[in-house]
């Protein structure tokens, strides 16, 4: 397991003074890049392999957003590797050990030069060991979405967008998706399923719909074909 600590930050929050959605994704991104830096397998080993491990989805159970000034602590581990698959785990608390939020996440390690999934090499599993999944329900990552989505907005994918990658980041669909959310909704989870990488340049529709008191979002190219779904489960 490794942890990072931090103290939130007043350019992390929203106008609630409360930590963003997307800033959660992205201490929990931080964390396992921190993660494999530390074991020798990160930036540098990974652009000379010609490999990069690239998220799937994510399920995110969110009990309470901390605000600006709390101490946090952000913990990861590997749960194990499947083929090309090596799902992760994560945990946000307070300094005194609440839990603030907790994710499984599904990461598939990718041949940057093919574009095509490979298995990782057994000294590249060991080096980060396996630890026993959280006790909490891992639903499918398959999202289903429901029929009567509809457009909310148009975004293009600008560069500060971009990360080592040359996609968008994962945390800025989520901070798009936010913007079909209504003022009063509070977001007690979510789950997203990446399904193409939307490059510099690329136009994305934002799309809604509602099911039950969750809010299903999409991005869309001008195709109508799926960069990333969003669902956001909570209370409004």
């Amino acid at each position: 397991m490794y942890k990072i600590e931090n103290r939130v930050r007043y350019s992390e929050c929203g106008r609630d003074n409360k930590l963003k959605i997307s800033a959660i994704i992205n201490y929990f991104q931080d964390c396992t890049t921190e993660n494999s830096e530390q074991l020798g397998v990160g930036f540098d080993y990974l652009k000379e392999k010609k490999r990069a491990w690239i998220l799937n989805s994510w399920q995110v159970f969110i009990r309470r957003c901390p605000e600006v000034g709390e101490k946090i602590e952000v913990f990861t581990w590997a749960t194990g590797f499947k083929g090309v698959f090596g799902p992760r785990d994560f945990v946000l608390k307070t300094a005194d050990g609440e839990e603030l939020a907790l994710a499984h996440s599904l990461w598939v390690y990718v041949d940057t030069q093919t574009g095509r999934p490979v298995k990782p090499e057994e000294a590249e599993k060991e080096v980060y060991g396996v630890e026993e999944p959280l006790p909490i329900e891992n639903v499918s990552r398959k999202i289903q979405l429901p029929n009567d989505m509809q457009p909310v907005d148009t975004f293009w994918a600008h560069k500060y967008h971009i990360d080592t990658n040359n996609h968008v980041n994962n945390a800025k669909y989520i901070e798009l998706a936010c913007e079909a959310l209504p003022e009063d909704f509070c977001v007690t989870g979510l789950r997203v399923e990446y399904k193409k990488a939307a490059v510099y340049g690329d136009k994305m529709v934002l799309k809604s719909g509602k099911k039950d008191n969750n809010i299903f979002t999409a991005l869309y190219d001008t195709e109508d074909t799926i960069y990333a779904i969003i669902e956001f489960i909570g209370e409004n």
